[in-house]
């Protein structure tokens, strides 16, 4: 997958690895179509930070799902 290539379909791509990585309990919550490509940059920023680390702690975690909320959050304004 070329994620340099902004898109829906890498923004979905990249919200759904978010949520496997974080075996987030709230996943089915956080749908991938609630965000949108004007969130891209964002999006790739928690994408990469997520993939690169090989273990989270639960206030990472929670942070993290913080964020992805307030993008949520904002792509219905």
């Amino acid at each position: 997958m070329d994620l340099s290539q902004k898109s829906q379909e890498n923004v979905e791509y990249m919200i759904e690895a978010i949520k496997t990585k974080l075996k987030m309990a709230t996943g089915a919550a956080m749908n991938a179509s609630a965000f949108h490509v004007g969130q891209y940059d964002d999006i790739l920023d928690i994408y990469e930070l997520v993939m690169n680390k090989e273990r989270l702690s639960i206030s990472e975690v929670e942070a993290l799902a913080q964020e992805l909320g307030h993008l949520r959050n904002n792509s219905k304004a």
